[in-house]
């Protein structure tokens, strides 16, 4: 490992150790593509130099061989993620919610949730409240109204983002998911509809991507 002005150059990655520094936090690891001794050269390399570390994408057997070099590491299977809580970080006093339309979207609702957490924020779940049980979702309106901003994680059409930016002040981060039938087009016709919603205060991710709807919302809370 060569240490280089703001980065560690192992060869085949240069991991940036700035990125703290710059942006709040560390650099985040996405595992597909890359091999378990290199993630695990990574993820050392990361620690060695105080940075936060989280593992996106990382499948079971990644965390298992990981485990062994880095005790603490910690796992949700559902969001695929690895990671280590941080320590003593003060947590940033807004609360950040997200919601999701249905069981099947709960593990890119996770991806958000657990993302959220590493970086220090107050977070709570509002899980299973899609538009065709609407009267689920208008149960918690005042939950909804505390939260200064909303991750809103939703397939088939993506229509409930749509409907929790008009019933809310804060702004709201759409994710759309693969959830849904052959005319889903694996995402596409809810990040369509989510990218076309008439209601202001909507922004939207890219298909499936949790991750990138908790690092944003963070930014926002902060």
């Amino acid at each position: 490992m060569i240490l280089k002005s703001g980065f560690c150059d192992l060869a085949f990655a240069k991991v940036d150790i700035d990125r703290k520094r710059r942006r709040g936090f560390s650099e985040v690891v996405y595992c597909p593509g890359k091999t378990k001794e290199d993630i695990k050269k990574i993820a050392c390399a990361l620690i060695r130099n105080n940075q936060d570390l989280l593992l996106t994408k990382l499948d079971e057997s990644g965390f298992a061989y990981l485990k062994k070099s880095v005790p603490k590491l910690k796992y949700n299977s559902l969001a695929k993620l690895g990671y280590l809580l941080p320590k003593h970080k003060i947590l940033k006093k807004g609360l950040v919610l997200v919601v999701c339309a249905g069981t099947s979207d709960i593990p890119v609702a996770e991806e958000a949730v657990v993302t959220l957490e590493v970086m220090g924020n107050r977070v709570q779940k509002l899980y299973d409240v899609g538009v065709a049980g609407v009267h689920r979702f208008m149960h918690h309106l005042q939950l909804l109204k505390k939260a200064k901003v909303i991750v809103v994680v939703a397939g088939m059409e993506g229509a409930l983002a749509s409907l929790v930016s008009g019933l809310c002040r804060a702004p709201v981060i759409a994710v759309p998911t693969s959830c849904g039938y052959g005319a889903n087009f694996g995402g596409l016709s809810a990040l369509l509809t989510m990218l076309n919603s008439c209601s202001p205060g909507v922004a939207v991710v890219n298909i499936d991507n949790g991750f990138g709807a908790g690092y944003f919302a963070s930014l926002i809370n902060k």
